[in-house]
């Protein structure tokens, strides 16, 4: 009897109807996005100031401008770690005492000539933000003693990322991958439209969690089935992160469940009727001779894969340990340089705009070369423009803001290559029955990286703006020299026992002759 493979070989490996489901299924990425690093404008945190009601009915009635009410009344920056009392200090006075002169009313009130002199009060009555638009911190006042909480916002997201990594890939292997996809699809939506309407700062971090607990994990399960559809996978991995919600009937009507799950549920019937859908929409017809499923028969003994073999054989070993960190640089540094940008100061859609560009060459750039060149080294010189980058951005001047911003670019066109590189050679480095467990391990620290990263970028940068880019440059450098310790895949077939992964780095697999 035929197998999937020998059917899709007849009716089309990738043709219309594939095509047409991986278009649909690309639009993923357009929802997962926003959720991955929109970050940058739900936290954006404009200029503050301490507000207090008897100091807006003074300036009504002096006449003040904007910068003279700044001048009388916002404490100045002070040194001795108190850098940001003008944002989180106002001084300890009653701005409501009548008689208050409209020229100099702290010494009138005080009595202090010198305004250093003065103390100072935390804000109690809110802030003043010299911004027209909304994000999270100035709807929950994220700012000051509280600025740790929109830290905790995006860290929340990576968490979700982390579980619902494992529980949904668990979920789309015992009910099947679009009833999966649907639902995810579903609470995503439902979750996000109530995260715009929360009506507390808690209530916003659970949606969020929940946001991070369907969307990486459909997003996952679309690419599985996107590869499902197909005998020939290659074409899906170099363009894996060219990715628009969609309603879920769309999905519903235009996708089926992957014939290869519902093979391994041994319901043979329903994957030959989608086979058949398939074969309608590619315009093909099955011959008598392809009606029947076989479903496909693997040699030798099936190995069930555990922990231990991640790290029990030397090169293996090497592998996990070298990718794990790769996946967890990866992460530190497109999340980490995406959140710094969005304190950096400038206009945020421009600077967003101008570093999502660099995606495209990032993607060409890769595509050119890992067939020509190889894995490695393109993979180990991205990431070594990507550590540089953010140390020339560190020490760039604000005065020369185009050279910042490019090396800013550079870096987030390094880290991307990066990224989609370990998503392709984590895979080849593992044999069959530990691939699946390798990729999740590795991946996993993807989503350490994202939770902790939050805390690198607006933490230190309290300390110094440009801190968070130093450690992002070492980490980065760091993981340049260990890419160059992983053997090179270009040219190998897949290995197929843990010997075969053991010797990758002496001699090619050839793969064997079809007689």
């Amino acid at each position: 009897m035929p197998t999937l493979d020998d059917i899709l070989e007849h009716i089309g490996e990738f043709d219309l109807f594939q095509k047409r489901a991986f278009f649909v299924l690309c639009l993923l990425s357009a929802s997962f996005t926003p959720i991955y690093v929109g970050i940058v404008f739900l936290g954006f945190t404009p200029e503050h100031r301490c507000f207090h009601p008897g100091i807006a009915e003074l300036s009504s009635r002096c006449g003040w401008s904007l910068e003279e009410e700044l001048n009388y009344t916002v404490p100045e920056h002070r040194e001795h770690g108190e850098s940001l009392s003008h944002q989180c200090r106002r001084y300890d006075m009653d701005w409501n005492t009548t008689g208050l002169s409209c020229t100099n009313p702290l010494e009138n009130l005080t009595g202090y000539s010198n305004r250093s002199s003065i103390p100072l009060t935390p804000c109690q009555d809110g802030w003043v933000y010299d911004f027209s638009g909304s994000s999270i911190v100035t709807e929950f006042n994220l700012v000051c003693e509280d600025s740790w909480k929109l830290d905790l916002f995006q860290s929340c997201v990576n968490a979700g990322f982390f579980i619902g990594s494992i529980s949904i890939g668990y979920i789309a292997d015992r009910f099947g991958r679009k009833l999966c996809l649907l639902l995810t699809i579903l609470v995503n939506s439902i979750s996000g439209v109530l995260m715009a309407f929360a009506p507390s700062y808690r209530w916003m971090l659970i949606y969020r969690f929940i946001q991070g607990l369907v969307s990486k994990g459909g997003w996952l399960t679309g690419y599985i089935l996107k590869t499902q559809f197909s005998l020939n996978t290659h074409c899906y991995n170099d363009i894996f992160y060219f990715h628009i919600p969609v309603p879920d009937c769309l999905y519903c009507r235009c996708l089926p469940e992957s014939p290869r799950w519902l093979i391994a549920q041994q319901k043979n019937d329903k994957a030959m009727k989608i086979i058949n859908r398939i074969a309608k929409g590619n315009g093909k017809k099955l011959p008598p001779s392809l009606q029947s499923l076989n479903p496909d028969e693997e040699d030798g003994e099936k190995l069930s894969p555990s922990f231990l073999d991640l790290v029990r054989t030397p090169q293996i070993r090497k592998h996990t340990l070298i990718l794990m960190y790769t996946w967890f640089t990866s992460s530190v540094l497109y999340q980490g340089l995406i959140m710094h940008m969005g304190i950096a100061g400038g206009n945020i859609y421009l600077d967003f705009f101008y570093s999502a560009l660099v995606e495209f060459p990032a993607a060409l750039i890769l595509i050119l070369t890992i067939d020509r060149i190889g894995r490695r080294y393109p993979w180990a010189a991205a990431t070594l423009v990507a550590g540089s980058a953010c140390l020339i951005t560190a020490f760039v001047p604000d005065s020369i803001y185009w050279l910042k911003i490019t090396a800013a670019c550079l870096g987030r066109m390094g880290i991307t290559m990066c990224y989609e590189m370990v998503c392709l050679v984590n895979a080849e480095l593992y044999p069959t029955f530990l691939r699946n467990l390798g990729v999740l391990v590795c991946s996993s620290m993807c989503d350490i990286g994202g939770i902790i990263t939050p805390f690198i970028v607006y933490r230190l940068a309290e300390v110094w703006h440009e801190l968070p880019l130093i450690v992002f440059a070492v980490v980065g450098l760091i993981d340049g020299g260990l890419v160059l310790l992983l053997p090179e895949t270009k040219g190998k077939t897949l290995p197929e026992t843990i010997d075969d992964a053991e010797n990758m780095h002496r001699y090619c697999i050839i793969p064997p002759s079809k007689s």
